[in-house]
């Protein structure tokens, strides 16, 4: 099978150094699709600065907050109510619909939403991650317990990954671009720029050209299938 790779950068929105970073990831290196957060301060910027690069797909990335540390017999309605109103929200910033559909910190794997996030996905038609052809591949990330390891996400670690990890089949990399400023709130931050210069480092094309790994973005999943088709 063909080796083909979604190179996704979460976190579109959650501050301008973050939206900076995404866009530059894209422009300069391998970086093909992106996560918007909504709710995020920054959204609208992300939404306006998307405009400039309509290559670029864009999802949505869920953020439910603590609506999980709260649960009661009545949260599954109301999850289900943030979900249609941040699905509303994106369209409204967007003016489309999204590309494809994940969450802040993988809250859709928690077995209590689940069922809600595949409705949803189902009902407007999109992937979600972790449950469509795509396979995610979450481990190009820089922080354990607590802790930085910029070993992890740097240019040679990534050129490994890229050489034993990513296997024929669409595999999507998720990682975390942008640039640090006073305006993000998250305790993942050096990091983010780390992660920038690796996906723009040059070596890192020249390593997927002689791995055979294709680069594709949520948008060509369509063109993808009626090619094999």
């Amino acid at each position: 099978m063909r080796k083909h790779l979604i190179v996704n950068g979460d976190d579109f929105g959650a501050s301008s150094g973050v939206n900076r970073g995404i866009l530059e990831a894209h422009r300069h290196g391998i970086l093909t699709s992106t996560s918007l957060l909504v709710t995020a301060p920054a959204a609208e910027e992300a939404a306006r600065m998307s405009r400039a690069v309509p290559a670029l797909s864009v999802g949505l990335h869920v953020d439910l907050g603590d609506a999980l540390q709260h649960w009661s017999p009545a949260s599954a309605a109301r999850l289900r109510g943030v979900l249609a109103a941040q699905l509303a929200r994106f369209e409204r910033l967007m003016g489309r619909p999204p590309t494809h559909l994940d969450s802040h910190h993988d809250t859709h794997r928690d077995p209590r939403t689940t069922t809600l996030f595949l409705e949803t996905a189902r009902q407007h038609g999109l992937p979600l991650r972790g449950h469509s052809p795509v396979r995610p591949y979450s481990s190009f990330y820089g922080q354990w317990g607590g802790f930085t390891h910029v070993e992890q996400i740097g240019p040679e670690n990534l050129a490994r990954i890229l050489e034993k990890d990513i296997d024929g089949g669409i595999t999507e990399l998720i990682c975390h671009p942008g640039y640090v400023g006073t305006d993000l709130s998250s305790s993942y931050r050096a990091e983010r720029e780390v992660e920038l210069r690796t996906l723009c480092d040059p070596t890192i094309r020249r390593v997927l050209d002689r791995c055979g790994v294709r680069l594709l973005s949520h948008n060509g999943l369509a063109c993808l299938k009626e090619i094999d088709a």
